[in-house]
């Protein structure tokens, strides 16, 4: 039985629905199917040994001949770190990816031997026409450079993906393109799926610039040495540690594999700017005085693994923490890694470290909260809501709002 005259135009989540993370979502209409991200989930404190969790592949392995892309919205590990694992498993013809994140997806293959040619760069001024799908992007603000939304009209109409943003009026980086959001909208979009991160978070997010400030009343009162965990992926927040750091005459030391990698990338592709020798080698922190260093991290999730982690342990080769280090964690708790953290947390404190772990102003949320989700119901105008991307408590509120809106 079909429900439309075109024949039926599915959307269904292989991944991101009922959790934070692990996002892959498929529009398939007659013998074509798009992907949205490839993702993976960081495992909870129950799945020892496990490293990643990936979406089950299976579907698409048995319907490999109807793949025409992969689109991705960002470079964040929830939504690329399941690539190397796809393409071990199905054959993608082209990846289109933004900017930054096409350059770490490259990065990740070639790390596991793969060879992939299909890569290419897009931007929001990108099309793409396949036989059933038309699709264009969108800037949108996020805790990452070349972050996108993705606008795919079918035959049944128009499906609008969000991908994670927020609206933030004083942005490190770029703006989300509003106008852009409103012209799609007003041509009319049959359904919107939308990031549910934040939605039990009501207000508007605060903007990246007030870390700023943050940064520097930290930096100005503590004449120890500073190690900052962030994710390393939120170039806007490293940027802002940087610039900081200059102003207070302190060298910056990176430490953790991804934090190294993505620092690498950042550089490479002018999305950080770092004075000349300021970046130092985590082999020479020990050459300087304790106030004219500052070393940023991984591990602001508490993952066992990571460096911040082996530091609270003492098992890290070149950092041992010690009283008068100050340890600022710049991240907000992913659902789930609460006890993580707090361990980590307990260890450093342990050791004679201050920690600073719950000031609000060191970190802003790159995820939109119950206001900035309106706004973009309002710019988008959907006729149906499908929200994505969250526990399924944030999925339920985030409905209610659509609703509150006249859904």
């Amino acid at each position: 039985m079909k429900f439309f005259e075109n024949g039926n135009t599915q959307l269904f989540a292989l991944g991101g629905m009922g959790e934070v993370g692990k996002n892959m979502y498929v529009i398939m209409h007659n013998n074509e199917i798009i992907i949205i991200d490839s993702g993976v989930m960081f495992p909870k404190d129950e799945l020892l040994g496990i490293d990643y969790v990936i979406p089950d592949y299976t579907f698409l392995k048995e319907n490999e001949s109807k793949i025409k892309a992969l689109l991705i919205t960002h470079g964040h590990e929830d939504h690329i770190g399941g690539i190397p694992f796809l393409l071990q498993t199905v054959n993608i013809p082209t990846i289109y990816a933004p900017n930054q994140a096409a350059e770490l997806i490259r990065r990740k293959v070639e790390e596991r031997g793969i060879v992939y040619k299909g890569l290419k760069v897009i931007d929001e001024n990108t099309k793409i026409k396949t036989k059933h799908f038309e699709i264009e992007f969108f800037n949108t603000t996020h805790s990452i450079p070349d972050s996108l939304g993705i606008a795919v009209t079918t035959p049944n109409g128009v499906i609008v993906s969000t991908g994670d943003f927020k609206f933030d009026l004083t942005p490190i980086g770029p703006m989300s393109n509003i106008h852009k959001m409103a012209e799609i909208g007003k041509k009319g979009v049959k359904l919107l799926m939308s990031d549910s991160t934040n939605a039990l978070v009501d207000g508007f997010s605060k903007s990246e610039f007030k870390v700023d400030a943050a940064l520097g009343d930290i930096f100005a009162r503590h004449s120890g040495r500073l190690i900052i965990a962030t994710f390393a992926s939120n170039i806007h927040r490293l940027q802002q540690i940087i610039n900081t750091a200059e102003k207070f005459n302190r060298k910056v030391a990176v430490s953790g594999r991804s934090m190294v990698n993505v620092v690498a990338v950042a550089t490479e592709l002018g999305y950080l700017n770092i004075p000349d020798n300021m970046l130092i080698d985590l082999n020479d922190i020990s050459k300087y005085e304790d106030n004219e260093v500052v070393l940023i991290t991984t591990g602001s999730q508490g993952e066992p693994m990571s460096a911040l982690a082996r530091m609270a342990s003492a098992e890290h080769k070149k950092v041992e923490i010690k009283r008068g280090d100050l340890i600022i964690i710049s991240a907000h708790p992913i659902p789930g890694n609460e006890k993580l953290i707090s361990k980590v947390i307990n260890s450093l404190f342990e050791k004679g470290a201050e920690v600073v772990y719950d000031e609000s102003d060191i970190h802003v949320s790159g995820h939109a909260k119950q206001e900035e989700l309106k706004l973009m119901h309002r710019l988008v105008r959907p006729k149906f809501f499908m929200p994505a991307h969250g526990e399924y408590r944030m999925l339920k509120i985030h409905a209610e709002l659509a609703e509150e809106l006249g859904m």
